[in-house]
């Protein structure tokens, strides 16, 4: 076994998201981003009903850069945008090149998303039938749904 020269060469990243409904108009979207060297949360609300974004905070507790907590004022951009057609190009104006924060763009492309997942379960107690809507309201974004030929 060789023994690693740097915290790089031995590395682990963890990313938890957690998804709720607060009451009948919001969903609490959460992220952790959790390695050696950051420990960023961030937390997204959203209205249940458009999926447009309310509110947007991150809090950097451990980081490599004393500038990074600076990329914060950029969670602001994102109130008001409803999640869905054009999230990656939204993120990567705000969040991408050298005033942003990579960290952040993918802790969003992974967590925004399970908003509408929220939104198209909802109602279900029957996974099977939370699965089926899932899929049908989703068809056409992913591979995992992916639209059939007519």
């Amino acid at each position: 076994m060789v023994t690693p020269v740097n915290a790089m060469e031995d590395f682990t990243r963890d990313i938890r998201y957690h998804v709720q409904r607060d009451d009948e108009h919001s969903i609490i979207l959460t992220a952790r981003l959790k390695d050696h060297f950051h420990d960023i949360r961030m937390e997204v609300l959203a209205d249940f009903a458009s999926l447009a974004i309310t509110a947007a905070r991150v809090n950097f507790v451990r980081h490599p850069s004393l500038d990074c907590p600076n990329v914060a004022v950029r969670m602001e951009r994102l109130v008001g945008f409803t999640i869905g057609k054009g999230l990656n190009r939204m993120l990567q104006e705000i969040f991408g090149g050298g005033e942003g924060c990579g960290n952040l763009k993918v802790m969003l492309l992974g967590l925004l998303p399970l908003a509408m997942n929220v939104k198209a379960a909802a109602g279900f107690t029957d996974e099977r039938a939370m699965l089926a809507s899932i899929k049908e309201r989703l068809t056409g974004s992913c591979a995992g749904y992916v639209r059939k030929p007519e």
